[in-house]
């Protein structure tokens, strides 16, 4: 089973963030941060097209993304991007239940099935 692309592309973004920051090399760790949670959105959507997952963590990411830009640059609350957030992510999960959304495919296999 295949398993999806959002733990390491997470990884990769909290990694870069990290770093640039240790580094002094960042001077606005949330602005970067939220640009990186979007792209990362958007890149899990391309890399794994649209299916069950992807219609929930792509939009999620890329929410969390305009929340975190939104909440340092412009001021507002936190609690509620979080409160819309909540409501956003259950309509996500209950469109991902509809027949018409695809399942996740299986990766293709390399090697010949092996014939028994």
């Amino acid at each position: 089973m295949k398993r999806g692309a959002s733990l390491p592309i997470a990884l990769i973004c909290v990694g870069s963030v990290w770093l640039l920051k240790s580094t002094a090399l960042l001077p606005n760790t949330s602005t970067l941060l939220a640009l990186l949670l979007f792209a990362a959105g958007v890149l899990l959507f391309a890399l794994d097209g649209f299916n069950k997952s992807t219609l929930v963590t792509s939009p999620m990411l890329a929410y969390s993304g305009a929340s975190v830009y939104a909440i340092d640059q412009l001021g507002l609350r936190a609690t509620h991007f979080v409160a819309l957030g909540m409501v956003l992510m259950g309509a996500l999960l209950l469109a991902a239940r509809s027949d018409r959304v695809p399942e996740r495919s299986e990766p293709r296999r390399r090697l010949p099935p092996d014939e028994d």
